[in-house]
């Protein structure tokens, strides 16, 4: 299975030291050439993706750095990022891959749900999180991506008991997984299967959240028509 080259890395770690449009246009055909690499690599990882899932559409973030309202003005990133969307609006909840020396690592769940999305998630788990803690309590899951990133609030939101025995998960303000790769990993043959092999265990908790971001809150489906 194909794997990143070294030249990746090299292009990330001097790109950081030399952050600057002139060093970037005498290096553009470098990029470019890594641009086709990681072009490559994400079609490959899609396609393992869609052996265990539904994926629509893989997305390379640019590597220019929007600085309008930063008071950071180097123009270019210092990572590459590539995201996996799923397929059809019932399938919520989505795949992230980070690759930067020293700091890679992959992400999935609801970085920032909307306000409805949210107190959606929320009401459920005021009525029933049984079945949500058995699913982020596995075994498998548990031991490759660790815990729940949840950034919780202080307190309790706004029309939910602070005594409710789901507070914990009724404060989350985002359901997601992170996960690091050294870069021994990264640059080798197997990185590519490791990703699929941990996106694969967060099915069930996708699933999960999928069911209940497209019902309301009576559980009837949103889209029993369609």
């Amino acid at each position: 299975m194909q794997k990143l080259s070294r030249n990746v890395f090299l292009f990330l770690e001097e790109i950081k030291s030399n952050n600057n449009r002139d060093w970037f246009e005498i290096n553009k055909l470098r990029y470019n050439k890594i641009k086709q690499e990681i072009a490559s690599f994400s079609s490959i990882l899609l396609n393992e993706l869609n052996k265990h899932d539904d994926i629509e559409s893989s997305k390379i973030f640019r590597i220019y750095r929007d600085i309008r309202f930063s008071n950071d003005k180097t123009p270019y990133k210092t990572n590459i990022g590539i995201s996996f969307k799923r397929s059809s609006i019932k399938l919520r909840g989505g795949y992230y891959v980070h690759i930067k020396p020293n700091e890679s690592f992959v992400a999935c769940g609801f970085f920032n749900p909307n306000k409805e999305d949210l107190y959606r998630i929320r009401k459920e788990f005021e009525f029933d999180a049984e079945e949500f803690r058995d699913i982020i309590n596995k075994n498998a899951l548990k031991r490759s991506w660790g815990v729940i990133d949840g950034n919780s609030l202080k307190t309790n939101p706004r029309g939910f008991s602070k005594d409710d025995p789901n507070i914990d998960l009724i404060r989350m303000r985002r359901y997601l997984f992170v996960k690091k790769y050294n870069d021994k990993l990264v640059l080798s043959s197997n990185f590519i299967r490791t990703i699929s092999e941990d996106f694969r265990l967060m099915r069930p908790f996708l699933d999960y959240m999928s069911v209940v971001l497209s019902s309301d809150l009576n559980g009837v489906s949103l889209f029993e028509n369609e």
